[in-house]
């Protein structure tokens, strides 16, 4: 404690009349996907713009009063920001693409919940990909008009900065965030006091202001618990982005989920459907029931659950049970403990939501879990991850096929005016459509691309290559200085790299998974490749290793000692504390953008389709979104192998695939790059950066992917919420009768008998007739629903690609025996195999597996 007081005052920067409308524009994000309100910045002071983190509110705090006066006396500058600013505005008031497909009168309303949000280098509350991919959805939903409010933390310190020993150690560093110098502005109330909130954590409140961050039409609130109403340890909460121990996650994740629905309600905003990006939310939901039962105290917490959980959407980004949130039931009761009361719930009740019964979690309580039995729609985040998610949760839903497993998938994409050069924008601009970016899912204008002329595509890729390379020299300059390093090692890293050697991009987070090691199982073999007089090629790394991640900094270790020891650095540098910043520059700057995960532990992935969009081929394992986007065109980069995935051992993968990888770039990747016409441009590569364009850019966008979100998740979740909460609950009731009734008496249930012809061969084209008897017991015909299961038989007698035939009633007994029928059509040739299932039946429960309850004909 400091032995003073002090009082703090706000000071803001003194805007000439003529340029006020600057400090409008620095707080609304949209300048960070726009490369002319970017400039209008810029403009002001290049070299204050990038040393404040390209963040335009600090950089109008740090500009000279007299430069500022000068500017204002700038005539072309105030032309440029009239035009900026009317060009804002009318994006903000035009009609949206929402309200002219969903209506006007559309009462639906969406919260986005996640931890982390990459929006801008200069606003730095995210680590990775998952931040990323929230800022990129963002930023979509604005430019879609979705009625969208999202929630997160303002972290003090948000991630670590990155910085190498002598060694190649990776070491931490944090430095605080001062929100008052970011584009974010405090909420307050009609007092002009902040809003603040609190969430009850154990013996204590725990409260939180609340900023706002304006995403173009969308609005972000960040929950901060750095106030002095709270004790120092309670202060630290929102210090850090993935910080702390198994304890600090979950009151981040308390405060996070309970705040964040209650920060909502304190600023009178009312969404109906919830969007969970990762598990780390999902106490939310608990909030949500604990309301409902505030305004229906006559309800119980199923029935709370039940009126609520049809508004909830969660989507998984992990392909692996480690990779998700776990606590020790200890730890979850000594924090919501408290809460079990409002709730109208016992502690085991709560734990086995959770998943604590299941072999799996080995007792613990799974956030996935505890989200997927808390929501009415959960999914993947690409084609590949949604069949890995249905193999990975198969469990929860025990005798349904893995493929009907009901966790569907949306793969990302990305924001691609975010991500687009300025270069390349221009380019778009003059030969595909000066508005470009308000249609970037039309297929048919990005087929335009073939419009540009070759050379006038590869000069500007070439431009955006030099910028890399000088970037990189840059970076590596301040590396050796702070190591303390000689003038002369300094001098030479001025001179590594070549502007116009075949640069190839490796940047993601250092897990071991995701192999970065990959590239140099054979450092002969490589420096053969990147040491060719005539055809040089050059690797640019960046990532970081989460601190706790001993082998991710071992991996990265590793590579910088074998760049090292094999006098590779003119060829191999690493780039320190990668961010957006690092990341605009290599996937506009790279030649080939490389990823060779573990198949199938990428979920998605998104580096690689703004290095797409920015015309760079991919070399990559067939996981993720690759494994799709390869699929559609194989003249959009390279396959490192067909999609194997069950080796011996993940030593003969790493083998196998190193080599596949060498090969690659020895016979595919340099040739094709060095095959040159005779004014020297490379007519085969550019062939394929125009196709991987026009393939990559039209589907693998943010705007696509929230589209679909809408479509198959918010619009669906807003009506089966309606159907679930409507009459003071009624409905709802009615569900957790007919789901109690279900559990009574589903072991009353039987498949008798099958009846089918005898005959084992048959011609196609041909109808099969199928009968089936089945005993409901005590349940009602409207509540089950009877299906012929047929599909072609595989090596292993399994039904592959089944189609589920629905049975109609024909006779019914005293006994509770009914007699089913159906008939299909055999329209393709092969051995196929049927049989018979019954599953739950509810008007409003669309998707019935999701109840869990299956019975299948066993002739045994």
């Amino acid at each position: 404690m400091e032995p003073y007081t002090i009082k703090k005052i706000q000071v803001a920067p003194r805007l000439p009349k003529k340029l006020k409308d600057l400090k409008e524009l620095s707080f609304n994000l949209y300048w960070s996907w726009d490369h002319e309100a970017r400039t209008l910045f810029r403009r002001l002071d290049s070299e204050q713009w990038e040393k404040m983190n390209r963040n335009p509110v600090a950089l109008l705090g740090s500009v000279k009063q007299d430069d500022l006066i000068k500017t204002a006396n700038n005539q072309g500058y105030l032309a440029f920001l009239d035009r900026v600013k009317e060009d804002v505005d009318n994006y903000i008031n035009r009609k949206t693409w929402f309200r002219e497909n969903y209506g006007e009168s559309s009462s639906l309303k969406i919260a986005y919940f996640s931890m982390e949000y990459g929006l801008a280098v200069g606003l730095p509350i995210y680590s990775g990909g998952l931040g990323i991919l929230a800022g990129d959805h963002l930023k979509s939903a604005s430019d879609l008009g979705l009625p969208l409010t999202a929630v997160g933390l303002a972290y003090q310190q948000g991630f670590f900065q990155q910085y190498l020993g002598a060694d190649g150690w990776q070491q931490e560093s944090y430095s605080a965030n001062d929100f008052y110098n970011l584009p974010m502005t405090l909420e307050k109330d009609a007092k002009g006091q902040p809003v603040t909130i609190s969430v009850e954590m154990p013996g204590r409140k725990v409260y939180a202001q609340i900023w706002r961050v304006q995403v173009g039409r969308v609005p972000l609130f960040l929950l901060d618990a750095n106030i002095p109403r709270n004790r120092p340890a309670d202060r630290t909460i929102t210090a850090q982005l993935y910080g702390g121990d198994n304890e600090m996650r979950i009151q981040q994740e308390i405060l996070l989920g309970i705040g964040g629905m209650r920060a909502l309600a304190a600023l009178g905003l009312t969404p109906n459907v919830y969007h969970m990006n990762e598990g780390h939310s999902a106490f939310l939901a608990l909030e949500r029931v604990r309301t409902y039962i505030e305004a229906n105290p006559d309800a119980s917490f199923l029935q709370a659950r039940e009126a609520t959980r049809y508004g909830n959407v969660f989507t998984t980004h992990t392909p692996v049970p480690a990779g998700i949130d776990e606590f020790e039931t200890s730890l979850v009761e000594n924090y919501l403990g408290d809460y079990f009361k409002s709730l109208k719930i016992q502690a085991q009740e709560l734990m086995e939501l959770g998943g604590v019964q299941y072999p799996q979690t080995k007792g613990k309580f799974n956030m996935a879990i505890f989200a997927i039995n808390m929501a009415g729609g959960y999914n993947g985040v690409s084609r590949l991850h949604g069949r890995v998610a249905r193999k990975m949760w198969n469990y929860l839903w025990p005798g349904v096929p893995e493929d009907e497993v009901p966790i569907g998938y949306i793969t990302n994409g990305v924001h691609v005016r975010t991500w687009i050069s300025s270069d390349l924008s221009e380019l778009f601009t003059r030969y595909i459509d000066p508005n470009w970016h308000q249609q970037p899912v039309d297929e048919a204008m990005w087929k335009k691309v073939d419009l540009i002329p070759d050379e006038e595509l590869w000069r500007t890729h070439e431009r955006r290559r030099e910028r890399l390379v000088v970037l990189a020299r840059r970076r590596l300059q301040r590396r050796l200085k702070n190591l303390g390093a000689s003038p002369m090692d300094i001098d030479r890293a001025a001179q590594v790299l070549k502007p116009d050697a075949l640069t190839i991009g490796f940047a993601r987070r250092f897990a071991a998974y995701k192999r970065a090691h990959l590239l140099f199982t054979d450092p002969n073999r490589l420096g053969k490749i990147l040491t060719d007089p005539d055809r040089p090629v050059q690797i640019l790394i960046a990532g970081k290793a989460h601190p706790k991640d001993k082998a991710g900094k071992e991996i990265l270790k590793n590579i910088i000692q074998i760049v090292t020891e094999h006098n590779l650095q003119d060829k191999v540098v690493f780039i320190e504390n990668y961010d957006m910043k690092i990341a605009s520059y290599l996937v506009q700057g790279v030649d080939v953008w490389l990823n060779n995960p573990q198949r199938p532990r990428e979920a998605s992935g998104t580096s690689g389709m703004k290095a797409s969009a920015n015309g760079a081929l991919n070399l990559s394992i067939l996981d993720g979104w690759w494994d799709e986007a390869y699929e559609m065109n194989q003249n959009i980069g390279w396959a490192i192998g067909r999609g194997e995935e069950h080796y011996d051992s993940p030593e003969e993968q790493n083998e196998i695939e190193s080599k596949e990888l060498y090969h690659l770039l020895e016979n595919q990747v340099v040739p094709t790059f060095y095959n040159r016409s005779s004014n020297g441009v490379p007519r085969e590569w550019l062939s394929m950066m125009k196709t991987n364009m026009k393939v990559v850019a039209p589907y693998f966008n943010t705007n696509r992917m929230v589209r679909s979100y809408l479509r198959d998740y918010y619009v669906p979740a807003y009506e089966n919420w309606k159907k679930t909460s409507n009459e003071n609950g009624k409905t709802a009731r009615h569900i957790v009768e007919w789901r109690h009734r279900l559990e009574q008496h589903w072991d009353g249930v039987e498949v008798v008998s099958m009846e089918a012809p005898e005959q084992s061969h048959t011609l196609i084209g041909e109808k099969l007739h199928v009968k089936a008897v089945v005993n409901i017991g005590a349940l009602r015909p409207e509540e089950l629903q009877v299906q012929l299961y047929i599909g072609h038989v595989d090596d292993s007698s399994m039904l592959r690609n089944a189609e589920a035939i629905p049975m109609q009633v024909e006779t019914s007994s005293d006994n509770g025996a009914f007699q089913y029928s159906a008939e299909c059509t055999l329209d393709s040739t092969g051995q196929y195999g049927y049989t018979i299932r019954v599953l739950p039946k509810h008007p409003v429960v669309d998707e019935p597996l999701q109840v869990g309850l299956m019975k299948w004909y066993d002739a045994e």
